[in-house]
């Protein structure tokens, strides 16, 4: 009786001891994620004014950090962040739907599978950043510059998460679906979208990141309206604060993007082992 007693007790005091380890866990990548930030804030400081480089030309994250805050009362500012923001909504939504349209038609087809794999393996690897003088030669520093470069890179890499998708289609129920007569569209919606879905969620979340570096990017050297046209322009005014503190606010748009897509991800995909499985 007296061990039954003991082990009804263990039993009690073990659910309370388990949940401080859960929240401790919880909070480590938040804890470590900070120190990380600091330490390099620290090692820019030091090296800004001990290091062999000119503060001028690289100035210390204790004036640029001001100038990242005062730049959030400018309106110009906004308006640079919005025009970013709309070539990247743009070339994105463009270049996500017609890579599912495609990659849907190729992908249901083993003749266009191989008819096409030479032309993909041959247009996939060619670096965006190469397409940037073609771009400005055609539209010159128009939005449709951006939407080149944006549209050509982001297509690739959603394609080819949508080939693999239909790809992974488990033959007996795709053999199913032909023996109850479901026509092209059906077999789409019921069968091929939800095996799809979580390497097209994917691609759509690398595909944003990139989307923003290239929209940066293209302002930046070909000059259309942005936050990377705003950093140039600060460069050729020596405006040099300025300049990494816009540098600054591209990267932590990135970082906000990056974490909206895969907010949208985990919701999209509640329902899939890859999400539910990580969850503690």
């Amino acid at each position: 009786m007296s061990v039954s007693q003991h082990d009804l007790a263990l039993a009690q005091v073990q659910p309370r001891i388990a949940r401080p380890r859960i929240a401790t866990r919880a909070k480590g990548p938040v804890v470590l994620g900070a120190l990380g930030i600091l330490g390099f804030l620290l090692t820019w400081e030091l090296f800004s004014r001990l290091g062999p480089v000119d503060p001028h030309y690289l100035p210390p994250p204790s004036l640029v950090l001001p100038q990242f805050f005062t730049n959030f009362t400018y309106t110009d500012f906004w308006v640079a962040i919005a025009q970013t923001m709309r070539a990247w909504a743009i070339g994105l939504t463009v270049a996500v739907a017609s890579a599912v349209v495609v990659g849907v038609v190729i992908g249901s087809s083993d003749f266009l599978r191989r008819a096409t794999h030479s032309t993909i393996e041959f247009l996939r690897p060619i670096p965006a950043v190469a397409l940037i003088p073609v771009a400005a030669l055609l539209y010159g520093p128009e939005l449709q510059a951006e939407l080149l470069i944006i549209v050509y890179a982001c297509f690739w890499l959603v394609l080819v998460q949508v080939l693999y998708g239909v790809a992974d289609v488990d033959n007996v129920a795709r053999d199913t679906a032909l023996v109850m007569q479901m026509n092209f569209l059906q077999r789409v919606r019921h069968l091929v979208f939800p095996t799809l879905l979580p390497y097209l969620m994917t691609g759509v979340r690398l595909a944003a990141v990139v989307a923003l570096i290239l929209a940066v990017g293209v302002e930046l050297i070909v000059g259309t309206p942005g936050l990377g046209q705003k950093v140039a322009l600060a460069q050729i005014n020596d405006a040099n604060v300025q300049m990494y503190s816009l540098i600054l606010a591209s990267g932590v748009l990135g970082m906000a993007v990056n974490g909206v897509m895969t907010v949208i991800e985990r919701k999209s995909l509640f329902w899939h082992e890859s999400v539910r499985g990580g969850k503690s």
